[in-house]
């Protein structure tokens, strides 16, 4: 990924212009994005044009593994393979347990790092401790600096926000976000969406999940924000919903050979969404998220049957 240090905020019409022109049709097309074939799907971050890989990896719970040096060197080799898949972005926070100091033994075992687009999150509700929390983010991880910082579930947002302000106007992280999770205070964020000059924002959003669909992606849009969407499969939820079913044949149709792909396909298809964190601890299960970085994605006729098909099952 590129690291441009001019910052802007496009109006819709430039953002939806920049997305085409990282070959993503705004028709979605049907057929094999020109990304696809350079190595995997990637889309733009609004605020500088730098683009990342469609498909991230969050860490709630599967790399909450403490001490463990054999679970330790397992999620490390769940890391190596995320890597070597095209991956790049990697969500998580303190809220998370030791997660970010597992992320960090990794980071410091495994190749391919150089294509790491790092996001946490500061949590806490006291604004005095964010500093040090972050701070000791950064230690956990083993990195100088931040490329996303993240109000986790809008804990004391007006505190934390003027401070990561100058965070980012000094270069200490790159760009700077709210987020929120389970389809939860939509109403909220959509005002500190429309008054704040944030570069990303973080919502669920899902095939059966769709609220973010009527107002934040489209706002998100207009404001030139990238959107990362967590729960993908609502912790596996929806693999519950369509066990037992065999793939549709419209699957062929985007290149999909198992049901995480096809998920994972319906909202990164969405072309406001810049990446979705799924979360996993196996190597053959990030094999399988990872292909949805490649093929065809679903036109918008398409994306209607899917929702009805799967929501049918």
């Amino acid at each position: 990924m590129t690291h441009d240090t001019h910052r802007r905020h496009p109006s819709r019409r430039v953002f939806l212009g920049t997305l085409a022109g990282a070959g993503i049709a705004m028709s979605y097309g049907g057929r094999l994005l020109a990304d696809a074939a350079a190595g995997g799907l990637t889309r733009p971050i609004p605020a500088t044009g730098d683009t990342v890989p469609a498909i991230g990896m969050g860490t709630w719970i599967t790399f909450n593994v403490g001490e463990d040096s054999a679970l330790r060197d397992d999620r490390a080799g769940v890391l190596q393979a995320f890597f070597d898949l095209g991956g790049g972005v990697i969500d998580s926070s303190p809220m998370y347990g030791s997660s970010e100091a597992v992320i960090g033994y990794g980071l410091a075992h495994v190749s391919g790092t150089e294509r790491l687009f790092s996001a946490t999150k500061v949590w806490t509700p006291f604004t005095a401790f964010g500093e040090g929390q972050m701070a000791e983010s950064r230690r956990l991880w083993g990195v100088t600096r931040f490329d996303l910082m993240q109000i986790h579930n809008m804990v004391n947002w007006r505190g934390h926000l003027p401070g990561l302000l100058e965070d980012r106007a000094a270069g200490r992280v790159r760009y700077i976000g709210v987020t929120t999770s389970h389809g939860r205070r939509h109403d909220e964020l959509e005002s500190i969406m429309t008054t704040e000059p944030l570069d990303a924002v973080q919502v669920t959003y899902n095939i059966l999940d769709r609220e973010a669909e009527a107002r934040l992606l489209p706002l998100a849009a207009d404001r030139g924000m990238a959107v990362i969407v967590n729960r993908p499969f609502r912790r596996g939820a929806l693999f519950d919903h369509v066990g037992g079913h065999p793939l549709p044949g419209w699957s062929a149709e985007i290149d999909c050979s198992n049901w995480a792909q096809v998920l994972l396909k319906f909202i990164v298809s969405h072309p406001a969404v810049t990446c979705a964190i799924p979360a996993t601890s196996r190597v053959d299960h990030m094999t399988e998220n990872m292909g949805a970085l490649t093929g065809r994605l679903p036109d918008p006729d398409l994306r209607q049957r899917m929702v009805r098909d799967i929501e049918a099952l």
